[in-house]
């Protein structure tokens, strides 16, 4: 069975690298305080270890 990862953006992408501005967006990430929903998968979790100051992870 998948598990779910509640991942909430906590800081601006202002001034931040396009890269990371461009996994915000992957990943759904619009404005501080926006949640999504995602499953757990290894491209996902890679996508958070490069952003993992930016976001917070809840279950």
């Amino acid at each position: 069975m998948l598990k779910n990862i509640k991942i909430t953006q906590i800081k601006s992408s202002i001034g931040r690298l396009p890269k990371h501005k461009a996994i915000l967006s992957c990943l759904g990430l619009k404005h501080i305080g926006h949640t999504v929903i995602k499953t757990k998968t290894p491209i996902i979790i890679g996508m958070i270890k490069k952003i993992f100051y930016m976001i917070k992870i809840g279950n």
